[in-house]
């Protein structure tokens, strides 16, 4: 998921619909969605193809390639868009969550790109606008809810892979204090810290997870500082929904544990980091190009997982504590198996009350607009 104001939290919640796909079953829309997951039939392909030699495909970005994490993954993707099928690529980084947006996506159409794909929440409502004014160039927008008939929404379920990670946090822990570094209390975010908190609870039911938002998706000091602040409070394991690893470091330095996101951080703070969930964008990129080349291109809604390999674990470090990757790997293959969904009640929120009864499934619509913290986590959503 990404970049979401506050103040449009409240048209989130109050809009959430269904998405879902994956690479090979990207499904068609009509109308917006309420971020990537629901089924919706649709507006097919335009007729006509594009030579390898013809296509130019444009990557806007919200950090530098060199964060670390979550453009550097988006530009990963690229680079294997380009090996694979050898297109050419533009791309613009650190573009804020402005109107300068559609000044680089008219820009990159000028350049000759036939495919766009802009990668922060923010960019949706300047992406959705100048997809209508190009009507010939399709358009992908990472996390958002939005769709036209040239633009596509996607993202993936790192929910799953959120709580695999809880899972060895939940076995390292000592204090049975764990910090968690977030970006904005949005549904994306909160959804994930949940399902961290969930994995972690399955293996140590006296864990407490602490919340900290910073209100920035790329600020590597403000990153830092945030996860110093969980360590003063008894935290001896950070994990975090930042782009950089700012809260890896600050962990490493305090001699305390840490689980990553959006990259393999292992190299960033080889002494703390236990694994990491992280993002496989490039099939995605490759298939979406290549349907564009094709003229078989349909606006769609993604939201995939494990099962399409779009989100992973990285592989856990000496770091991590005995017998957490036999427990993992269990965990992850019943996800794939459908015997474990991470959101299956009985769920209880902060305060106790029960929000999700024995044996129900959340549905999409819902842990798309989640907007509460389950049992055993320490923060507010405001």
């Amino acid at each position: 998921m990404k970049r979401l104001s506050a103040l449009f939290l409240a048209l989130l919640v109050a809009s959430a619909t269904l998405f879902a796909g994956c690479a090979p079953k990207v499904t068609s829309d009509t109308e917006p969605q309420q971020q990537p997951e629901g089924q919706q039939e649709g507006q097919q392909g335009e007729a006509g193809t594009i030579s390898k030699e013809d296509m130019v495909v444009g990557f806007i970005y919200v950090g530098p390639i060199g964060d670390g994490g979550y453009t550097w993954a988006h530009d990963q993707g690229r680079l294997f868009l380009e090996e694979q099928l050898g297109v050419k690529t533009i791309y613009k980084e650190s573009v804020p969550e402005n109107q300068e947006v559609e000044q680089v996506l008219r820009s990159m159409v000028d350049q000759g790109a036939k495919a766009i794909f802009a990668t922060s929440f923010g960019y949706m409502d300047y992406v959705e606008k100048v997809s209508n004014e190009f009507p010939d160039v399709k358009f992908f927008h990472c996390s958002g809810y939005k769709t036209t008939a040239n633009m596509a929404n996607y993202f993936g379920r790192i929910y799953e892979s959120r709580y695999l990670s809880g899972i060895v946090a939940g076995m390292k822990t000592e204090s049975d204090i764990i910090g968690y570094v977030g970006a904005f209390p949005i549904p994306e975010v909160v959804r994930g810290i949940n399902a961290f908190t969930l994995g972690a609870q399955s293996v140590n039911p006296d864990v407490k997870v602490k919340v900290v938002f910073t209100s920035t998706w790329y600020d590597p000091a403000k990153e830092k500082d945030a996860a110093i602040s969980l360590l003063d409070q008894g935290a001896d394991v950070i994990a975090q929904h930042q782009d950089t690893a700012g809260p890896q470091q600050a962990a490493q330095e305090r001699g305390a544990f840490a689980i990553g996101y959006n990259s393999d951080m292992s190299e960033a703070a080889p002494a703390a980091n236990m694994t990491s969930s992280v993002w496989n964008w490039g099939p995605y990129y490759v298939e979406q190009t290549q349907a564009v080349m094709d003229g078989t291109f349909a606006s769609h809604s993604y939201w995939e997982g494990f099962s399409e390999g779009i989100v992973d674990l990285a592989p856990l470090t000496a770091n991590a504590p005995e017998g957490a990757a036999a427990k993992v790997e269990e965990a992850k293959a019943k996800i794939l198996d459908g015997s474990l969904f991470v959101f299956e009640g009985p769920l209880k929120d902060q305060t106790g009350a029960e929000r999700v009864a024995a044996g129900v499934q959340m549905t999409d619509q819902e842990m798309l607009s989640f907007d509460w913290f389950v049992e055993g986590v320490e923060g507010k959503i405001e």
